[in-house]
C-alpha cells in the first residue's frame, strides 16, 4: 500500500500552488536554463532533454499555467522561472522558419519540426501575450501564423520547402495529432487581442478537424484521430472554446455527440483516459492531460445549459485528477550523482505537485514497466485546474451560479461544501438570483435551511430570485454512497462513492494508491 489521498482536504488552489512551485522548478542548469520534458521516478529517477519537446513544448505548457494561475487565483509567481520559460519559448521560435522548433541534442542547432509543438508554441506567446503584454511574444505569434498560412494547407499538407529549403526535419503525424491541436491557443490568441487572421486559421483547422475526426453522429475513429489521445481530447475542447467564442450551437451539438458517444471508447466514469488507444496499451495507463481537456470541454458545456456536465466535471475532480497529483514523494529515491549531473538532482522533490501517466487506482499502473510524470504534464493538469477554480461560482448578468461543490469564496458568493463539512452552504453577499446546481443524486432529497422563500426547482439547479444577504443558506444534503465498475480492456476495478467522490477503491493489487481499499 502507497500514500493514500484524502481528496475531501485538498482544494483547488492547494492543488495549484503545488504545480505552479513545480513547474518553477525544472530548468536545466546543464542546458542555459532550458526546462525539462522527461521524467522518471522509477526505476532510473532523473529528469531529461527531450529532442522533440523541451524547448518547443514544456514552456508552452507552464506559461500557460503559470500565467493563468497568477490571473485566476492571485498566485504568486518567481518572475525568474516566468523569465526562463520565455526565454526557452523565444528560443524555439529562432530558427529558419517562426514556428516552434526543437533541437536533436544538447548544444545542438534548432531543426526538429512536430507540427503537435504548434500548440504549445501559441500557448506560450498567447500567455506572454495576454498576461505580460511581450511585444516579442505578439510580434512571433503573428509571424507564425502568416508562415502557416504559407506553408500549410488543408489539402496539401506542410510545403516541401521546409525540408529542401530550410533544411528542417518534419514530423508526419495524422491532423489531429498535429496541426490541427493548434485550435484552441488560436481561439484564445484572438479573444486577447482580436486578431484577424488568428481567427481565419482557427477557422481553417475547426473545418479540417470535423471533416477528418469528429462526425456529426459523435463516433471515434482511431485511424483518422491517432492513437495519441491527448490529441483527441485537445481538440475536442478546442472545438468547444471555438463554439463558445462563435456562439456556434450546431458546433457545440457536435462537440456534445462526441462527449456524449466516441469520448467513452477512451475515457471511464471517473474521468481516467487510456494514454494511447493502440491495441498493444497498458490498459490502466492514464494520462492527466486527457482528463483534465475532458474537464475543460465539461465546463463549457456546463456553462452552455449542460447541468450533469458540471456533476461530470466535479467527478472528474475529486475522483481523478486531484487524487492523481503527486503529493508524497517518499517513495523516490535520489539516484547517485558523481558527476553532479541537474537531471539527477533533487529528483524527489522537484516531482513534488507533479501530473502523469495515472491508472484510476494509483501512480503505478500494474502493467507499466516504468513510472514518470513527465514535466509538460504538470502544465496541462494546472491549467485545467485553473479553468475549474474560475467555474466553480460565478457571477453574472442572470445572477450568481454555484456550479461545483467546493468550499470557494469570492466577492460575491461564499460556499461550503457537504465533502469537508456537513452540508452545503451559501452565503451571498450581493443582491442577485442565486442557482445552486444539484447533482442527479440529490435532487429528490434535499432540505433547505436559511432562504426567505421555497427555491423554483429547474433542471439541474434550485433558483433563489431574493436571496438573503450574508446569511447562510444552507442545504442538507446527505452524500449518497454507490458502487460503480470501471470497465477497463483487461480488468474490472470497484470504485466506492459518497456523491461525486471517491472514497475507496478496488486495488487490483497495486501499490502506490489514491484510497482506501475496498
Amino acid at each position: 500500500m502507497g500514500p493514500v489521498t484524502d481528496v475531501n482536504t485538498t482544494s483547488i488552489r492547494a492543488a495549484v500552488e503545488l504545480g505552479c512551485r513545480t513547474m518553477q522548478s525544472v530548468f536545466n542548469a546543464d542546458d542555459d536554463r532550458i526546462p525539462f520534458f522527461g521524467s522518471e521516478v522509477f526505476p532510473h529517477p532523473r529528469l531529461s532533454f527531450s529532442y522533440a519537446h523541451s524547448e518547443a513544448h514544456v514552456p508552452g505548457r507552464h506559461l500557460n499555467a503559470l500565467l493563468r494561475a497568477e490571473a485566476v487565483l492571485g498566485i504568486q509567481l518567481d518572475e525568474k522561472a516566468v523569465e526562463a520559460h520565455a526565454n526557452a519559448a523565444f528560443l524555439s521560435y529562432s530558427g529558419a522558419v517562426p514556428l516552434p522548433l526543437n533541437r536533436q541534442e544538447l548544444g545542438g542547432t534548432l531543426r526538429n519540426f512536430l507540427p503537435h509543438n504548434v500548440r504549445e508554441g501559441f500557448h506560450a506567446l498567447h500567455a506572454l501575450v495576454r498576461y505580460r503584454s511581450s511585444a516579442r511574444a505578439r510580434e512571433l505569434a503573428e509571424a507564425s501564423i502568416d508562415a502557416i498560412q504559407r506553408l500549410w494547407t488543408p489539402d496539401r499538407g506542410w510545403d516541401d520547402s521546409l525540408s529542401k529549403t530550410h533544411g528542417i526535419d518534419v514530423d508526419q503525424s495524422t491532423f489531429v495529432v498535429g496541426l490541427g491541436r493548434a485550435l484552441g491557443p488560436l481561439v484564445k490568441y484572438y479573444r486577447a487581442t482580436s486578431y484577424g487572421p488568428a481567427l481565419e486559421l482557427a477557422t481553417v483547422l475547426k473545418g479540417k478537424a470535423l471533416e477528418e475526426g469528429f462526425p456529426a453522429d459523435g463516433s471515434y475513429h482511431r485511424e483518422v484521430l491517432g492513437t495519441h489521445t491527448h490529441s483527441t481530447t485537445c481538440v475536442l475542447s478546442s472545438l468547444a472554446q471555438y463554439a463558445d467564442l462563435t456562439r456556434d450551437a450546431a458546433l457545440m451539438a457536435r462537440v456534445k455527440a462526441f462527449y456524449d458517444n466516441g469520448l467513452w471508447e477512451i475515457r471511464d466514469q471517473l474521468g481516467w483516459v487510456i494514454e494511447t488507444s493502440a491495441d498493444d496499451a497498458s490498459p490502466d495507463r492514464g494520462e492527466i492531460n486527457n482528463s483534465g481537456d475532458i474537464l475543460e470541454t465539461a465546463l463549457i458545456l456546463g456553462r452552455w445549459g449542460h447541468s450533469g456536465a458540471y456533476q461530470d466535471a466535479e467527478r472528474i475532480l475529486r475522483c481523478h485528477i486531484l487524487p492523481a497529483q503527486l503529493r508524497d514523494v517518499s517513495f523516490i529515491d535520489d539516484p547517485p550523482n558523481p558527476d553532479g549531473e541537474d537531471g539527477l538532482r533533487d529528483v524527489a522533490a522537484r516531482h513534488l505537485g507533479a501530473f502523469g501517466f495515472p491508472a484510476p487506482y494509483g501512480h503505478r499502473p500494474l502493467e507499466a514497466d516504468r513510472v514518470s510524470f513527465n514535466m509538460d504534464i504538470v502544465g496541462g493538469g494546472i491549467a485545467s485546474l485553473c479553468e475549474a477554480y474560475a467555474a466553480t461560482v460565478t457571477t453574472g448578468d442572470d445572477g450568481h451560479r454555484v456550479n461545483l461543490w467546493f468550499d470557494h469564496e469570492t466577492d460575491d458568493v461564499a460556499v461550503a461544501s457537504p465533502y469537508s463539512t456537513d452540508s452545503l452552504s451559501v452565503r451571498v453577499k450581493t443582491p442577485a438570483p442565486l442557482w445552486v446546481r444539484m447533482p442527479d443524486w440529490a435532487a429528490a432529497g434535499v432540505t433547505i435551511q436559511g432562504a426567505d422563500e421555497p427555491p423554483l426547482r429547474l433542471p439541474g439547479y434550485l433558483l433563489f430570485a431574493q436571496p438573503p444577504l450574508d446569511r447562510p443558506i444552507v442545504f442538507d444534503v446527505p452524500l449518497t454512497p454507490t458502487t460503480i465498475t470501471l470497465r477497463h480492456r483487461t480488468r474490472s476495478i470497484d470504485v466506492h462513492l459518497e456523491g461525486d467522490a471517491a472514497v475507496a477503491m478496488e486495488d487490483v493489487g497495486a501499490d502506490l494508491t489514491f484510497f482506501a481499499p475496498l
